[in-house]
């Protein structure tokens, strides 16, 4: 029988980003396998499962990495804390990268990126009875993960803004991802997206990404704005998410039909 390749990224979407790929994706908020489905058949690089501020939790992710991935679609997971034992539990079940949100410190984040690295680069458990080793088929998958694993940490607060270039300068983390709601609220401009404050964070988040050869991404509500960003530098894009993207699309078709939603 011959081997779908679909399976795993197998650090696809790590290289991509690393030669400056511009990439777009979408938030899973509803945490179903049926949606990853759908937006991965839609066209997009990757799904995020957003274990955070999503419906779901680490049970969802084994049937919703094998959804997206059955359009060859890699998963990212943002855990739901930074502990150990959360990042490698979704990198066993084929998770392609692990996004850590409320990171502060440039400490913190290196403490994150172990988490997604084997004994002695990293303190990841050890293992191969799982979907990224093939269950036990394919064990040199495990030699091959270190320098496959997509990190990614969030610029969120103003500690970790005043440390970006820390952040950004570590062996391991290849995107920092901001959240305008979470860093305009930290900037205490919420949700003022274009405010002058605002807009220097994320020149100095894409300046502090550049400088050291990593990807700087961004949540934005559509594509329009994801093409500006896309135009400015910025290579991983997540245009809403599956919860926001249907509301928004019945709203649109109520009020062609005359509703007033």
């Amino acid at each position: 029988m011959t081997h779908n390749p679909y399976a795993l990224d197998r650090g696809d979407l790590r290289r991509r980003l690393a030669r400056g790929d511009v990439t777009y994706g979408t938030f899973l908020g509803a945490a179903t396998p049926v949606t990853a489905e759908v937006c991965a058949a839609a066209g997009v690089d990757w799904v995020l499962l957003d274990l955070e501020h999503g419906a779901g939790g680490e049970e969802q992710a084994r049937d919703v990495i094998a959804a997206a991935a059955s359009y060859s679609v890699p998963t990212v997971v943002r855990v739901e804390s930074t502990e150990r034992i959360r990042a490698g539990r979704l990198l066993d079940l084929g998770a392609a990268g692990v996004m850590f949100p409320r990171v502060n410190t440039a400490d913190e984040a290196a403490a994150c990126v172990r988490h997604l690295r084997y004994p002695p680069a990293g303190d990841r458990g050890v293992a191969t009875y799982n979907r990224m080793c093939r269950y036990g088929l394919d064990p040199a998958a495990l030699d091959r993960s270190d320098g496959d694993v997509l990190g990614v940490v969030q610029i969120e607060t103003l500690p970790a803004l005043d440390a970006v270039e820390d952040i950004a300068a570590l062996d391991g983390v290849d995107v920092l991802f901001v959240g305008p709601r979470d860093l305009s609220h930290a900037l205490d401009v919420p949700g003022q997206t274009q405010a002058p404050v605002y807009v220097a964070a994320l020149d100095r988040v894409l300046a502090a990404a550049k400088g050291n050869g990593k990807a700087a991404g961004q949540l934005v509500s559509d594509g329009a704005a994801a093409a500006r960003l896309a135009a400015a530098g910025w290579q991983f894009l997540a245009i809403g998410s599956d919860t926001t993207l249907l509301a928004g699309a019945v709203v649109a078709e109520l009020r062609k039909a005359g509703g007033t939603p």
